[in-house]
Formats: C-alpha cells, sequence, structure tokens
C-alpha cells in the first residue's frame, strides 16, 4: 500500500538529507493529534532537524505530560496547531517548559518509590 501524504510531510519537507533515522509518517501525525485532544493545555515545542533525526515536536499537556514524534518539518507541526488552534515555539527560541520538567521529576520519583517496595 502507498504511503498517504495526508499531512503535507512530503510537500512541506524540502530537500532531503541522508539520515540515520527513519522519517515522519502519518501515524507520528495522528499521535500528536491524538494527545493534543485527549489532554488540555498543550502546546507545541519543534525540535530542530539534525544530521542523525528529522524535525521533531513535543506536544507538552498543562501538566507536564509529554510525548515527542517526528514531523518532517516546522511548517507541518505549524499546520497541525494552527488546525487545532494550539500555540506552537521554537525549542531553540523558548527553550522546553518547567512544567515538563516537573513532570519528569515527579515520574523518576515515583519508579523510585515503586522499585523500593
Amino acid at each position: 500500500m502507498r504511503w498517504r501524504d495526508r499531512y503535507g510531510i512530503r510537500r512541506l519537507r524540502g530537500p532531503r538529507v541522508a539520515k540515520f533515522d527513519r522519517e515522519a509518517t502519518d501515524e507520528d501525525i495522528e499521535a500528536l493529534i491524538a494527545f493534543a485532544r485527549s489532554r488540555r493545555g498543550v502546546e507545541f515545542y519543534v525540535e530542530p532537524e539534525t544530521f542523525a533525526t528529522d524535525t521533531t515536536a513535543v506536544a507538552v499537556a498543562y501538566d507536564g505530560e509529554w510525548t515527542r514524534r517526528r514531523v518532517g518539518s516546522p511548517a507541518v507541526i505549524g499546520k497541525v496547531a494552527r488546525d487545532l488552534a494550539l500555540p506552537v515555539y521554537d525549542v531553540q527560541l523558548t527553550g522546553y517548559p518547567a512544567r515538563m520538567r516537573a513532570y519528569n521529576e515527579r515520574r523518576r520519583e515515583q519508579e523510585r518509590r515503586q522499585a523500593e517496595q
């Protein structure tokens, strides 16, 4: 079955550079959309493309819960954010939100307590 370009990943990507990582797919974008629709206060943070990885986006909910997926280009997640009426930030300019770090710390502490039991 031929892969469909529902979110404009191919069209909005631009020239391709060899990578170690796989390219973004519709499933990656759909996972971000599902996360955003199932949680409150979601914001997107775009992470730049590197030699090893494609452009990614981190969706962060109001409580700091987050997920990261490949998006292919900043234009793709920009379109998704506009469609969902959610903010999108460049992580190189804004950094990650403090609530994301607090969520990670809570999870680590919870896992530590479970390991001790």
